[in-house]
């Protein structure tokens, strides 16, 4: 996926309505996992793993280290250095 043409999303868009679900891309533009929510000021929670949400371990990570961007279809998504790896080998993260 090129998003070279996507459009960067504003501070104040970063809402849960508008994050909620959507993917994640690493660093190799593979998808390596979705946004199940947010959580406290600033802090999403990435499902990672598993199949169409079952078995996935949900990891928090600060949504600054996220670059969230809308396609041309109008989708969110997000973009990170981060491989899939790497965000399974973090944390679990219990609500």
């Amino acid at each position: 996926m090129d998003h070279a043409n996507h459009v960067r999303l504003r501070p104040a868009e970063l809402t849960p309505d508008t994050l909620e679900g959507a993917a994640i891309y690493g660093p190799n533009d593979e998808k390596i996992g979705s946004i199940d929510h947010m959580h406290g000021s600033g802090l999403v929670v990435i499902d990672v793993g598993g199949f169409l949400g079952i078995g996935a371990k949900p990891v928090a990570v600060a949504a600054s280290e996220l670059d969230f961007m809308r396609d041309e279809d109008g989708d969110v998504h997000a973009v990170t250095n981060w491989t899939k790896d790497q965000l399974k080998a973090m944390p679990e993260h219990r609500d």
